[in-house]
């Protein structure tokens, strides 16, 4: 049921195509989908009943926003922009990795084959992509073998190793002619498009010759050749006649989730396979058609000739807007590709559901208890944090993430603290890491946490409110964790007079407070420990004579501890621009302190 105000903006809603913004009572982007109509569109969300992620969505909703665009089209492109922009919680996003690897036959006077990540506009040939860098490699090794362009860095005077094993062309002691890199070039783009009888054939004479003239380590050279060709460009069984690069997506849908699989076909052969699952707010066809588009939005993925797709999607706007042909295919062998990603994604998500019956309750399920227990709305974001120092020494805080009930360890942050006088202040710690943190989020408009844990009392919690609501003018719900005199998570504090709520030890919710809390301990230590160490070797050289910074930091960084400091000879240590009376004096030193160690240790 939508709220007076939603009622309001639902009757202003134009009945042009766009995208539309769904808002959280924080004012944060959670959904943006586009629409053909928004007045239709949007109006579904709160006129009709729904289950699921949809359900869970709507109900977060306290405010949308809408920009009309001038064609269908365009509310592609802007709700692509808008996804990689926002990154909201319920759309499906993709990251924008590396991909997979390519060969590549660089563009320079004296060419190279490689392997490389990085697909750049360069006038190079790219070849790709390989299902893993194993395989990438394999075919590789087989071209500088049989087909070698240059494989040093070039002119040296001399001839290099690889040219006296026959895998470079000369091109450092001699000007190997463009007209013979062309014919090699040529060779191995027929060889990558899958052309490998002719080169099979001519392998097969030479290792027979090879035998028949007794050279039998040259005829196993050759027979490895062979292998090579039959695990890289000849592993997967050819699926058509026709080499025409082609990416085939096809999809399943059930129970709110959609599982997507993706055939690269390579050479006549299916090359890769990637699979994906989200559960989804819009319709099938919405978010599949969004998926492909972040697909091709992503850094390195090269544009297949053709991409292939099941009935019912916008093929003519896809296609008009990555600029390759997009079609679907009605019979024959890609008919049957299809109809085979459609029953892997259904396998695939089968599989899923019997997981989610076992994961559901310790993660979503999980912080929906802790928010019901706070009577806080949904959330989905929890940050955390604790101090460590050793009497005040290298004081140090940590802050763990975790998302729907499951820790975001590429969130994770350390902060050694800069500003704290009275190192055991533990107002003054968590006054640091909150405004460090928070007035960075807020300089770089990023979105803020549903919920701040802390690992501590009073003190700690009173400290984050005042950052928060007097400095930065945040309003973040602020959570301690209490922990009994055994030390195992007891509580959790919250609400004005921090109050105790109580959680059911048995609970999910309870056992997510509890890894939460145990693993914001374990960062800090782990970290903490880590600048400790380094601290203290530092300081043992600091108070040897002739020692200063410079010194200090050659030292560590060429041996890293102080037993292998005192373990290296006088000359070891000139050797880093050290004089020879300091570094006889650091071994001396150094040495004296390991033996009286090791007589305490024995005492």
């Amino acid at each position: 049921m939508a709220s007076e105000y939603l009622e309001h903006k639902l009757a202003l809603l134009p009945d042009k195509p766009g995208c539309y913004l769904m808002k959280n009572i924080n004012g944060q982007i959670i959904y943006v989908g586009k629409a053909k109509n928004l007045k239709n569109r949007v109006r579904s969300y709160f006129k009709s009943s729904h289950t699921g992620k949809v359900a869970k969505m709507v109900s977060e909703v306290a405010d949308f926003e809408t920009i009309i665009t001038g064609t269908n089209k365009e509310s592609f492109l802007l709700e692509i922009t808008l996804i990689q922009k926002h990154q909201p919680y319920f759309n499906i996003k993709l990251k924008r990795g590396t991909g997979y690897p390519y060969i590549k036959i660089t563009n320079e006077r004296d060419p190279q084959t490689m392997i490389t990540g990085q697909v750049k506009k360069d006038g190079a040939y790219y070849f790709g992509p390989y299902p893993n860098v194993y395989a990438a490699e394999e075919t590789l090794h087989f071209i500088q073998k049989v087909y070698p362009l240059r494989r040093c860095h070039g002119y040296q005077g001399r001839p290099c190793l690889y040219y006296h094993m026959g895998q470079c062309l000369g091109a450092c002691f001699k000007e190997v002619a463009p007209a013979e890199y062309a014919a090699q070039i040529k060779r191995i783009k027929s060889f990558l498009n899958g052309n490998t009888a002719a080169v099979k054939r001519q392998l097969t004479a030479r290792m027979n010759k090879a035998a028949a003239d007794l050279e039998y380590e040259r005829a196993a050279e050759i027979r490895d050749q062979l292998h090579y060709i039959e695990v890289t460009v000849e592993k997967q069984k050819i699926i058509s006649n026709d080499k025409t690069p082609r990416d085939l997506f096809n999809f399943y849908m059930d129970k709110g989730w959609l599982s997507i699989q993706v055939f690269f076909i390579r050479q006549a052969r299916l090359m890769k396979r990637e699979k994906r699952l989200f559960p989804i707010v819009d319709t099938a066809v919405e978010e599949m058609t969004s998926f492909i588009l972040q697909f091709y939005h992503r850094r390195n993925n090269i544009l297949p000739k053709e991409i292939l797709l099941p009935a019912g999607l916008p093929n003519k706007e896809i296609s008009e807007i990555l600029g390759v042909p997009v079609r679907t295919p009605e019979r024959g062998e890609k008919r049957d590709l299809m109809d085979m990603a459609a029953e892997n994604a259904r396998l695939t998500l089968s599989e899923k559901f019997r997981l989610l019956e076992m994961d559901q309750s310790k993660t979503t399920g999980a912080m929906k208890e802790i928010t019901d227990a706070l009577g806080l709305p949904a959330g989905h974001k929890i940050e955390a944090f604790d101090h460590s120092h050793i009497q005040g020494a290298d004081p140090v805080s940590a802050m763990v993430v975790f998302v729907d009930g499951e820790p975001a360890k590429k969130l994770y942050r350390k902060y050694k603290l800069k500003t704290v006088i009275d190192h055991a202040d533990e107002a003054a710690s968590t006054r640091e890491v909150i405004r460090r943190r928070y007035s960075r989020l807020l300089k770089e408009n990023k979105p803020m946490p549903d919920m701040i844990f802390m690992d501590g009392g009073e003190i700690q919690m009173d400290a984050v409110k005042d950052v928060l609501e007097n400095e930065l003018g945040l309003d973040i719900p602020v959570v301690g964790m209490v922990k009994n005199d055994k030390h195992k998570t007891a509580d959790l504090l919250f609400g004005d007079h921090d109050q105790h709520v109580h959680l059911d030890p048995r609970s999910q919710g309870f056992y997510l407070v509890q890894r939460i809390q145990d693993e914001v301990h374990r960062f800090a230590i782990t970290f903490h420990r880590r600048v400790h160490t380094k601290h203290s070797l530092s300081s043992r050289l600091d108070e040897i004579k002739g020692v200063g910074p410079r010194t200090r930091t050659k030292l560590l960084k060429q041996y890293g501890s102080i037993s292998k400091i005192a373990a290296a000879s006088v000359e070891d240590i000139q050797a880093l621009g050290i004089n020879r009376p300091t570094a006889q004096l650091i071994k001396v030193s150094l040495q004296k302190n390991a033996a009286v160690a090791k007589g305490s240790s024995h005492d």
